[in-house]
């Protein structure tokens, strides 16, 4: 008994000395990696609460690595709109006007489909330390989970929000909470994970919810029902010849 005590006594000082001596960096890097797939295809939903009342949105989406990103939708009144993300460009496609536009400036901060979520949001990968500087400030337990916290400065101007807090899970490295800041530190959005699912020995957000603090009683929940892992997708499947197919 005394020496099954002893090595959980060691392994818990090892375990606490391993995270207190992971940087920030390693922490986002670590995230970054188990949340990068080579290839998804994914089906859900995105349900926004606002004062019009409740909206649900159907969707088909693929993605590959950390840069290219397509969603199509599915529900009747947004049947075949397609997004197409590639590593610095973002274009919708509207069938009914067999019409492919390139958003850029002020555009990409305009609401996708009426939620919470702008295009803007939308070009955020997974390659985070090529465009935040980042800096562990502490610990906190958020709902329950212990999380490390990360403050993230933009490197450039050629991301949505100039500053982000993040509440990191220590046992899954899953950011439990995302806060999103102005340049002048006013808090424009709040993501909190509900749900995620293990895959292959990643991870992958399947519930979550997106508030837009600058509008009053909004939230915007993206659910995931269904995930294929590694499909394979050929060689110019983000394109905008596959587009408009």
């Amino acid at each position: 008994m005394k020496k099954t005590t002893a090595f959980f006594a060691v392994l818990l000082i090892f375990t606490a000395a391993a995270l207190s001596a992971q940087s920030a960096e390693d922490i986002i890097r670590t995230m970054d990696e188990l949340q990068t797939f080579d290839t998804m295809k994914a089906t859900g939903s995105m349900i926004t609460n606002d004062r019009f009342g409740t909206k649900k949105v159907d969707y088909i989406s693929w993605s590959e690595g950390n840069d290219n990103f397509i969603i199509e939708f599915t529900s009747a009144a947004e049947l075949g709109q397609k997004i197409l993300r590639t590593s610095n460009e973002l274009f919708l496609y509207y069938p009914d006007a067999e019409e492919i536009i390139r958003l850029q400036g002020a555009a990409l901060r305009q609401s996708m489909m009426g939620s919470d979520i702008s295009y803007e949001d939308m070009t955020e990968g997974n390659d985070t330390l090529s465009k935040y500087e980042v800096e562990l400030v502490g610990s906190e337990v958020v709902d329950g989970q212990d999380c490390f916290v990360i403050e993230m400065t933009a490197k450039s101007r050629k991301v949505p929000y100039p500053k982000q807090t993040l509440w990191v899970v220590k046992d899954s490295y899953v950011a439990e909470q995302v806060h999103y800041f102005s340049k002048s530190g006013k808090l424009l959005k709040e993501m909190r994970v509900l749900e995620v699912k293990e895959l292959e020995g990643k991870v992958t957000i399947t519930k979550m919810v997106l508030e837009d603090k600058l509008k009053k009683n909004s939230s915007t929940e993206m659910i995931v029902d269904e995930i294929e892992t590694n499909p394979d997708l050929g060689s110019n499947f983000f394109s905008l010849d596959q587009l408009a197919w």
